[in-house]
């Protein structure tokens, strides 16, 4: 809504821009000289760009992300009804936290039996540190696009049913610290990249089908053999100096 005040007097206008994206804008006064002055659709559209300042492109890839990622999972339970695609800003749907700037920085949908699969776009949730979808139904492999989540702090896919293998690109979340993908169907190697992870302090990959070794450097080397229980087809840890890891065998 734009608000015109001439000569004193105050003129409500409400303004649909059906060409343009939804937009939320909040109140605003416009105080004009000339009364005269005719107005048209677009120069109102100019006086609350110029008036209301807000970043349209990043709150639209945030939201679309989001929704991306709605319409790939089955919500028996409701949980996602708040989360309107009309809506430019997704700040404001539930179990959604941004910080003071409308960054997405939180997802939290732990034990909300979703079901379906996790979808690439999320990797545009550029300023997101914490994604936690763990316990529900989640199934097919874990897209390579999460690895662009340069800010993520902590990574919860454990208790799903998540297969394939784990993508390398995890190797770039450098301020990862919590990674657990643990009671998975996850199969092949463990990726030798995510010794790179320095923060890394807490790693999960037990109860799944990996296979070949695990290693033993870098920042695995402070992780207990328990970070890898009951992977059937894991044959040790990984000895320096002899035959590489990802020599022979059936690993797949």
């Amino acid at each position: 809504m734009l608000v015109l005040c001439k000569n004193r007097s105050i003129i409500n206008l409400s303004l649909s821009l059906s060409l343009f994206a939804p937009i939320s804008f909040k109140l605003k006064r416009v105080c004009l000289m000339d009364t005269s002055t005719p107005f048209d659709v677009v120069t109102i559209f100019t006086i609350l760009l110029l008036s209301y300042p807000f970043d349209i492109a990043n709150a639209n890839s945030e939201g679309d992300a989001l929704y991306a990622f709605r319409r790939a999972v089955k919500d028996p339970n409701n949980i996602l009804q708040s989360w309107d695609p009309t809506l430019v800003d997704p700040c404001t749907w539930f179990h959604v936290t941004c910080d003071r700037d409308n960054h997405v920085t939180r997802l939290d949908l732990g034990h909300a039996k979703l079901s379906g699969h996790l979808v690439p776009q999320l990797g545009n949730l550029h300023h997101l540190q914490f994604l936690e979808l763990y316990e529900n139904e989640l199934v097919g492999p874990i897209p390579k696009e999460l690895g662009n989540l340069k800010n993520l702090i902590s990574l919860g896919l454990y208790h799903n049913n998540l297969t394939a293998s784990i993508p390398p690109t995890l190797s770039n979340l450098s301020n990862i610290k919590f990674l657990r993908l643990n009671n998975n169907k996850l199969t092949g190697r463990i990726p030798r990249e995510l010794t790179k992870l320095k923060n890394l302090k807490i790693l999960d990959l037990s109860n799944n089908d990996l296979c070949g070794t695990f290693p033993t450097y870098g920042s695995f080397s402070n992780l207990s053999q328990q970070s890898f229980k009951n992977n059937p087809r894991l044959t040790g840890p990984e000895l320096m100096g002899f035959v590489r890891y990802d020599v022979g065998g059936n690993c797949k």
